[in-house]
């Protein structure tokens, strides 16, 4: 049947949330025909493999499973994609899962568009952060910057808050739209949601964002990818992604919508920000050395970036001098972080 949507899970000894997540997609949707579920299993050690076949059983038609060797989040990411047959694309990781009152809402939007000809290329939504073991969420939502209940384009958007940066849970793609930004997504790397988030961006001419909190984000998993001390053990990660983001455009040659390219030179200062106050944080002297080396790279790729990113507050603020100035850098992003709550 046709498809109105794939939601690929990538799924590595997920067995333990797997079932949550997909459920939260079932029954949000109401068992419904026209969407498609791709469980991606990326080679994994525990009993995901058997439970993904076993879902594709009792849901055949709905429900596919893809079994593959480990190659990380990002390579399951574009195995779900490759196989996907819906209109629209979003991954949700096997430890999330969605809201079913707003699934509801997104689907007969989706469908709206196809019935009335006016596919967009973008499609936005809330998420929210789930800090299950203390009782807490927060949501993100992207008042104030993006237009409600209307299709635009970039020229329409607005000033993006540091905590309103469009990640990988709020958005869903035209299947279409993100298969032709042929994603550079490395293997056996974390972090390459923000790949997936900046890269087809250029590529969305139409989108629509409709204000509901759609995407529950799981906070708090020991050893998740967002956890400080795991972030600062896995730094070399971040370079990598960061190096990637940097070379994907000339952000203010190749980019046309000055909003656009506006965006996405906040989102690239963020991850160079980043980079500078991990290495401050990590004990391992190499890390400081990797920092001042992708700086340098960015500087002689694209001098203008590279005034952006260093001479503005967040590049300054993270790269403050001497030993006091690391000092002060740091006490600067724990004030950021509990203001905005990045991890």
């Amino acid at each position: 049947m046709h498809k109105i949507i794939t939601f690929g899970i990538p799924c590595y000894n997920s067995a333990a949330d797997m079932d949550h997540c997909i459920t939260s997609i079932l029954e949000g949707s109401n068992f419904a025909p026209d969407v498609e579920i791709i469980i991606v299993d990326d080679g994994s050690k525990d009993e995901t493999p058997a439970k993904a076949d076993e879902w594709e059983e009792r849901y055949p038609g709905i429900i596919r499973a893809i079994h593959q060797e480990n190659g990380g989040h990002g390579i399951a990411v574009l195995s779900g994609l490759r196989e996907a047959q819906g209109v629209y694309y979003k991954v949700v990781d096997s430890d999330d899962w969605l809201d079913a009152s707003a699934l509801s809402t997104m689907l007969t939007i989706l469908r709206g568009f196809e019935e009335r000809g006016t596919l967009v290329d973008l499609f936005i939504s809330n998420y929210v952060y789930e800090k299950v073991h203390e009782g807490k969420h927060m949501t993100i939502s992207y008042h104030g910057a993006l237009p409600r209940k209307k299709i635009f384009g970039w020229d329409k958007v607005g000033y993006f808050r540091p905590d309103q940066n469009l990640l990988m849970h709020s958005l869903t793609y035209r299947t279409e739209v993100v298969r032709e930004a042929d994603l550079p997504m490395p293997p056996h790397t974390f972090y390459v949601d923000n790949i997936y988030a900046y890269v087809p961006l250029p590529l969305c001419k139409t989108m629509y964002y409709a204000d509901i909190d759609l995407y529950r984000y799981f906070i708090g998993r020991e050893g998740q990818s967002v956890n400080e001390a795991t972030m600062i053990r896995r730094l070399d990660q971040q370079f990598r992604i960061t190096r990637i983001m940097m070379k994907a455009y000339h952000l203010y040659a190749d980019i046309k919508e000055a909003r656009l390219s506006s965006y996405m030179m906040g989102y690239f200062t963020m991850m160079m920000s980043v980079c500078s106050i991990f290495s401050k944080l990590s004990e391992d002297p190499e890390m400081k050395e990797e920092n001042k080396r992708i700086w340098a790279e960015l500087k002689e790729y694209d001098e203008r970036m590279y005034r952006h990113a260093r001479c503005g507050l967040l590049g300054i603020g993270t790269n403050l001098p001497t030993k006091a100035g690391e000092k002060t850098s740091i006490a600067l992003y724990r004030v950021a972080n509990r203001i905005f709550k990045f991890n």
